[in-house]
């Protein structure tokens, strides 16, 4: 159970970890933030589909990472 909450905590860190790095990238590579899917502005269909793809990539590795490090520490 504790082994459980802890993999969950060390999931979600490793994943909000990973946003940020990506979207401080992408603020240094591109001028600005990466687009999120509810704002409303001038972002280009393929500029939106590549910040997706990216963090979808980034974030499940960050998970997938964090899972087995904590669960090699915790057995």
């Amino acid at each position: 159970m504790i082994a459980k909450a802890v993999g969950i905590g060390v999931t979600l860190a490793a994943a909000w970890a990973a946003q940020q790095v990506i979207a401080g990238a992408w603020k240094v590579a591109l001028g600005h933030k990466p687009p999120k899917p509810e704002d409303e502005g001038d972002a280009r269909f393929a500029e939106i589909a590549v910040a997706a793809v990216i963090t979808g990539a980034v974030v499940a590795l960050a998970r997938v990472l964090a899972t087995r490090g904590a669960a090699k520490l915790l057995n």
